[in-house]
C-alpha cells in the first residue's frame, strides 16, 4: 500500500472550497481547521491512510487501536453567500519528501471529483518571538488571487518573511496550479516553539479564513484555549529562568544549610 482514500460517503456538492489543516509549525493549521469543523459540526465522509506516514498506530482510548490518517468533512453552505466546504485534518504528515507529494497530487485528484473551486491551506510562520497580534502571511499560486484578498489584512510581502513553505501547506498550491486549481496559503505569525499549540496565531487564521468565507465563528472555547496556554507559558518561563539562574557559591550554601530551620 501507499496511498489510499476510503469513502464512506459520497455527498453532493456544488463547487466547494478546500481548506486544509494538518499539523506544523505551532499545530496552527491544525487548531484553526479542526476548531472550523467543531463549530460548523462539519460531516465526515472519507479517511486518507499512507505507508508514507510513521508506521505506529494510534491507542486513543481503551485498548482499540486506530490508525495515523488524515480525514476529510463536508459542509453544506446555509447561505447564497457561502460555499459548500470540504475540510482536511490528520494526525501527522508524511514522513519522507516523496509521500508529501504522494498524499497531495491523491488529495487534489480526489478534490477534482468533488468540482473544488478554489484550496485554502492553513499553517504556522515561525518569526522566533511571540507577539499578541500574529499578522496573517498569505502566498499564492495565481497572482490575481493576491488582489482578489488583499483587503482582507493578508500580508502578501510573502518573499521577505517566508522564502520556502514546507510539507503540504506549500505543495498544494504548487500542485494545484498543474490543476487549474487557483490556491491561497494562510500563515500565521508564531513563535515556533517545538511541540506547543499556537491557539493565538490560530485565532488570527480563523478570523481571515471566516471573513474570507462569510462564516460567522464563535471563537469564545478558542479565547479560552489561549488564557490557558498563557498561563502554560508563564510556568514554563518561570522554568527556565529557574533553570538560567547561577549556582550560588559553595560557602552561601553551607550557611543556608546551617541557618534553615524549616
Amino acid at each position: 500500500m501507499t496511498t489510499k482514500i476510503i469513502v464512506f460517503e459520497k455527498p453532493k456538492l456544488r463547487n466547494p472550497i478546500f481548506i486544509e489543516g494538518l499539523p506544523g509549525v505551532g499545530n496552527v493549521g491544525r487548531i484553526a481547521a479542526g476548531y472550523l469543523i467543531e463549530e460548523l459540526k462539519a460531516k465526515k465522509f472519507a479517511e486518507l491512510i499512507s505507508s508514507h506516514f510513521m508506521p505506529i498506530v494510534i491507542v486513543p482510548q481503551g485498548s482499540t487501536v486506530e490508525m495515523i490518517k488524515a480525514e476529510f468533512f463536508y459542509w453544506k453552505a446555509k447561505n447564497s453567500n457561502q460555499n459548500d466546504l470540504i475540510i482536511m485534518i490528520g494526525d501527522s504528515q508524511s514522513a519522507d519528501p516523496e509521500g508529501h507529494y504522494e498524499i497531495v497530487e491523491e488529495t487534489i485528484k480526489f478534490l477534482k471529483e468533488f468540482k473544488v473551486r478554489e484550496i485554502f491551506t492553513l499553517g504556522g510562520l515561525n518569526i522566533g518571538v511571540a507577539t499578541e497580534k500574529p499578522k496573517v502571511v498569505g502566498a499564492v499560486n495565481d497572482p490575481s488571487l493576491e488582489k482578489k484578498y488583499k483587503k482582507y489584512e493578508i500580508v502578501f510581502d510573502t518573499s521577505q518573511r517566508v522564502g520556502t513553505i514546507v510539507g503540504a501547506a506549500g505543495l498544494f498550491l504548487g500542485l494545484a496550479k498543474y490543476h487549474n486549481i487557483p490556491a491561497v496559503c494562510l500563515l500565521g505569525e508564531t513563535v515556533g516553539m517545538p511541540f506547543i499549540p499556537d491557539h493565538k496565531s490560530a485565532e488570527s487564521v480563523l478570523k481571515v479564513l471566516s471573513q474570507i468565507l462569510n462564516l460567522k465563528i464563535d471563537i469564545s472555547k478558542l479565547q479560552e484555549r489561549i488564557k490557558e496556554m498563557k498561563e502554560f507559558m508563564k510556568k514554563v518561563e518561570a522554568m527556565q529562568a529557574q533553570m538560567l539562574q547561577p549556582p550560588l557559591p559553595t560557602e552561601k550554601l553551607e550557611k543556608e544549610k546551617l541557618t534553615y530551620i524549616g
